[in-house]
């Protein structure tokens, strides 16, 4: 371990998103390292006073919309760099060190309004095509060419309005990003997810994904979330961690069940572990109980 992996994940120590394995690592380098233990003290500090700011409400449609007039801005940057700030708070992190003026701001607003406030401060700097300043009200309905990855989006600001477009295209990623997260439409959420499960290495697309899994209400929705998810398991911590919650604490038996296939292809992972042991013992599910019993013992053996 070095300086640069405690500064890249420190962010993710204090959020605790980091596995036990992973967490010992860095508290072990950071005791020895003066210089990277300043930097979590200082950003312990500065979410300590996040904290302590008054917390406003943002909701999923206003997050999206300007997740939307964001990516418009910048469709010709590479997808890393389009979504850095808005999606990636370690980035956000590392900025507010030499951005006095951005602190101040996400101090009096937090975190949750952070890809509006890099809208508004984009759109006064005339880096947000003019085409965008009407909010979205709403996707009506969204089609696919059949036999093609082209997307018909019917969605609503002052009046209708349609857009077109392939899956990759990022105005249409981001309007099913909000679809994904339509609150009163259950078949807008199914539709949404199933066209995003076609670019999950796209940011926006898997944090999306991951949201779904977590908070929606249909268990069909998460059933395509976390199928789409699941290759990624064993290289992104977030979604793994996505899984382990879904397979300790989702309703339905075939999430369940989804997420457990996913995780047993990381059986050594120290939550993974303790999760499959605390099922294998007390789950009322016959299958968990025995599916658990069963990797854990392949684990073991294959030591």
């Amino acid at each position: 371990m070095n300086c640069d992996w405690v500064r890249d994940n420190i962010a993710l120590y204090l959020y605790q998103e980091l596995g036990d394995d992973a967490r010992h690592e860095l508290e072990g380098h950071v005791a020895r390292c003066a210089e990277c233990a300043a930097e979590l003290d200082e950003l312990r500090r500065l979410h300590a006073a996040m904290n302590a700011a008054p917390q406003f409400e943002v909701t999923p449609n206003l997050l999206a919309s300007s997740r939307l007039r964001l990516s418009a801005a910048l469709a010709e940057e590479p997808a890393r760099r389009a979504w850095r700030w808005a999606l990636d708070p370690l980035a956000l992190m590392r900025q507010l060190r030499f951005s006095p003026a951005l602190a101040a701001v996400l101090l009096m607003v937090g975190f949750g309004g952070g890809a509006g406030i890099t809208y508004r401060m984009m759109a006064a700097r005339g880096e947000v095509a003019n085409t965008q300043e009407a909010s979205i009200a709403g996707i009506r309905n969204i089609v696919q060419e059949p036999g093609t990855n082209r997307v018909r989006i019917d969605y609503e600001r002052a009046l209708p309005e349609t857009v077109q477009g392939s899956v990759s295209d990022p105005q249409i990623q981001a309007l099913l990003v909000m679809a994904s997260r339509s609150t009163a439409n259950s078949g807008l959420r199914m539709d949404s997810v199933a066209l995003l499960r076609q670019q999950p290495d796209d940011p926006a697309v898997r944090e999306s994904l991951v949201f779904s899994l977590r908070s929606d209400s249909n268990p069909g929705v998460r059933l395509k979330a976390e199928e789409a998810l699941a290759p990624m398991v064993k290289d992104d911590l977030r979604v793994r961690n996505a899984m382990v919650e879904a397979l300790l604490n989702d309703s339905n038996p075939g999430v369940r069940s989804g997420a457990l296939k996913a995780l047993s292809s990381v059986p050594g992972d120290t939550g993974v572990q303790q999760a499959l042991q605390q099922l294998a013992k007390e789950d009322p599910n016959e299958y968990i109980r025995q599916e658990s019993s069963h990797i854990l013992a392949m684990e073991k053996s294959s030591r």
